[in-house]
Parts: structure tokens; sequence; C-alpha cells
């Protein structure tokens, strides 16, 4: 059974982790390689015990994880009890998480005819869809660059961007964002739909989207 994004924010430890884009991040301040590589053996060896495995990314000098169900395409009960476990291991080796690091990139094409122009995007990126389900998507298979979804127009919209990015942020992070984003000579389009996103646009109007999780029910 999945759980709500509310549920899971709830149910980790707030130091560590957050949930970006229907995933479980936490980006851990190692130092070095090396002790990256000592963080990456132990969390194995929690990952191996409970059967359940995070996506992992080691770099100098921080480990950047996220977890998922991938068979359900949602957080579960795994994926929480997975992040206490981890918790449990970076308190144990010292090692603190930058919580307002974790962001996920998506770009979005607004489109009237979907099924016609997502195969060029398919072939031209080579992507392929997105296995979640989560509505017409396309995935990078080797889980390197951005998902790229595709978003229903019911008009033409000549004179507006029809690609814009969406950069999904901690849900306690969004209005800090959005803050620096009009401070470096954005603007709002609009903020209806706050907290779930913002929409903002650059001083030539080419938009990009500030997303959390909130306000989606």
């Amino acid at each position: 059974m999945t759980l709500t994004d509310a549920g899971v924010t709830e149910s980790v430890d707030p130091r560590h982790w957050r949930v970006v884009l229907g995933r479980l991040h936490t980006v851990v301040q190692t130092g070095s390689f090396a002790r990256g590589a000592e963080l990456v053996a132990r969390v194995t060896e929690v990952a191996e015990e409970l059967g359940h495995h995070p996506d992992v990314d080691l770099t100098y000098p921080r480990v950047h994880l996220s977890v998922v169900s991938h068979d359900v395409g949602g957080l579960t009960e795994r994926d929480v009890e997975l992040a206490r476990r981890v918790s449990a291991v970076l308190d144990e080796l010292a090692l603190s998480a930058d919580p307002g690091a974790p962001q996920a990139l998506e770009v979005a094409i607004d489109a009237l005819d979907i099924s016609e122009v997502l195969p060029f995007w398919r072939a031209v990126l080579g992507y392929a869809d997105d296995p979640s389900g989560g509505g017409p998507a396309l995935v990078d298979p080797a889980g390197l660059g951005p998902a790229v979804w595709f978003q229903q127009m019911d008009a033409p919209r000549p004179q507006r961007n029809r690609i814009h990015l969406d950069v999904s942020v901690p849900h306690d992070r969004a209005e800090a964002r959005v803050a620096a984003a009009l401070g470096a000579g954005g603007r709002v389009v609009s903020d209806a739909r706050a907290p779930a996103f913002w929409v903002l646009a650059d001083p030539e109007g080419n938009e990009a989207c500030v997303c959390t999780w909130q306000a989606r029910d």
C-alpha cells in the first residue's frame, strides 16, 4: 500500500530526509570520497538485510540517496523503514545531511496531440516510456537525465513558451527558492496553485515552475 507524501514526511527524520517528486531523498555531506564509500557500504548492508534498495549517487564530497518502491510506483512502509535505518547509520558515523539540497528536475512539454509529439522526443532523447504509469512521460533508461512529461493543451498558445522546466524542491524550501528567483530578476506568472507550484518567468518570459508535494490531493 502506498503512503501519502504528508504521512511519509511525518514518519522520517527531518534532519535527513525530504519527499521530493514522489521519492524520499537525502544528501549527506561526507567530506571525502573514502568517507562516502564507507557510508555506501553501510547502506548496502542495511538494504540487503531489508531486501529493499535505494538509488545511490556517490561523488566527492557527498552521497545522494533516493528511495521509492518501484514495484508499486510510490512510497511505502518499506521506504520509511529504510530511511529510519539509514538515519541510524548517519548518526553512528556522525554524518550530517543537507535537507535543502534534494531536488528533482523535469522538462514539461505542452502539446495539443501528445501521441503525435511524444514519439519524436522518445527518439531524439533515446528515452523510454515512464514505467510508473503516472502519465504521459519519458525517462532516461540510464537514470541520469531529467524526466520529460507532456501536458495536455486545449487550445494553441502561440505567444507562450510551450516547453518549461519543473523544479521540485523540499516543501519547506520552496518559498526561499521562489524568492531567490525573484531576486535574480524573475517574476511570478501565477501563484494560484501554490504551494503545489509557482509559475515563474525570466525577464524574457521563459517559464519554470517551483514545485512541492503539498496541496496536490
